[in-house]
């Protein structure tokens, strides 16, 4: 078992491969990255047949950017029939496994294939139940496996504790219809990745305030609103009257990127276009500053050199904290509702 696959967006397997690359010449994992244009997922092939599960107990999936999934493992073969079979000789030398995802690939070929793999996972769980290779036990290992076809599948090993939250980490949310836009799924999914569920009556309530620049028509105020959070959106176009029937909303048709509070909030949410050194900057400034205490920020990324560019903002907004004095917690994901974007989270800990 000396490759690791990671699966992420389409287009974006070399920032997977540099990724990965990075934190692997951390670890002194010795390897390399390799991947096809628009294949939908990355393989970082080790020299040692340890080496896949140094660099995942060395490194926490939340922490990484780019990459949607990851497991260690293998390609196999599989017949036409009596896949089941196959598998579970490749079962025999792996440790019994906790729990089981069937995954795809986030391609057109990807999608198609779904549908075989809800018809194979309960005859394939309950043979290995019977087998011996599948108990209901958390702590152990995930068992992924990931079906480039009905004939080639990705036999992979995953911690529960250290690895996507849903199958190929892609998230199943519900477009909510009185929402003003799609683009509030980000938002949603943002808290889902960023924060516990178990904290959101504490961190997303209703004795809240929250602060949406380009807020227009109002997807992600939409968010805060749903919460009960008292909501300031600002942005010069027009905000989404359902929005502002609810009371809790008062739209100023200011510049997103000169106003700041009278008083601090809790939340700062930004969707803004622009370049991504600007977002970065204007999100140091408002945790920097004291100006909210919790933030949600998308960087929009560049054509070229996209992970060295995320890496380079997140360093000089960790430096810029630093120079102030500030404690802060940096999180930064490609979620599955961004597009040519990656969505940061900054929560301040202490002036």
């Amino acid at each position: 078992m000396t490759t690791l696959l990671l699966h992420c967006r389409p287009g974006f397997e070399s920032e997977v491969c540099s990724e990965i690359s990075d934190h692997a010449a951390r670890l002194e994992v010795a390897g390399y990255a390799k991947a096809k244009p628009n294949s939908a997922y990355a393989e970082f092939i080790c020299t040692d047949a340890d080496g896949p599960e140094r660099l995942m107990r060395g490194q926490r999936f939340a922490q990484l950017i780019f990459p949607r999934q990851w497991a260690r493992g293998q390609f196999i073969d599989l017949p036409e029939t009596d896949r089941i079979s196959v598998l579970l000789s490749h079962l025999q030398d792996l440790p019994v496994c906790g729990s089981l995802w069937l995954e795809v690939l986030d391609t057109n070929d990807g999608k198609e294939l779904s549908n075989f793999c809800k018809k194979f996972e309960v005859p394939l769980r309950n043979a290995l139940k019977k087998a011996g290779r599948l108990v209901d036990d958390e702590r152990k290992p995930r068992l992924l496996l990931t079906f480039k076809s009905g004939r080639e599948v990705f036999l992979g090993l995953a911690e529960t504790n250290n690895s996507a939250f849903w199958p190929g980490g892609i998230p199943r949310l519900k477009f909510p219809r009185e929402a003003p836009s799609r683009s509030t799924l980000k938002l949603e999914e943002a808290w889902h990745q960023f924060i516990p569920r178990e904290e959101w009556d504490e961190r997303l309530n209703g004795d809240m305030t929250g602060v949406d620049l380009g807020a227009s028509p109002g997807g992600w105020t939409y968010q805060l609103v749903r919460r009960g959070m008292l909501v300031t959106a600002i942005d010069n176009g027009p905000m989404a009257e359902s929005l502002m029937d609810t009371g809790l909303v008062q739209h100023l048709m200011v510049d997103g990127f000169t106003w700041t509070p009278k008083q601090p909030v809790d939340w700062m949410v930004c969707d803004i276009v622009e370049k991504p050194a600007r977002n970065a900057a204007l999100l140091e400034t408002w945790i920097g500053e004291g100006h909210c205490r919790e933030a949600v920020v998308n960087l929009k990324l560049p054509m070229k050199q996209r992970y060295a560019e995320v890496k380079r903002l997140l360093e000089r907004i960790e430096e810029g904290f630093k120079a102030r004095g500030v404690k802060a917690s940096i999180s930064c994901k490609q979620l599955y509702h961004d597009r040519e974007e990656v969505t940061c989270h900054l929560r301040r800990l202490s002036k």
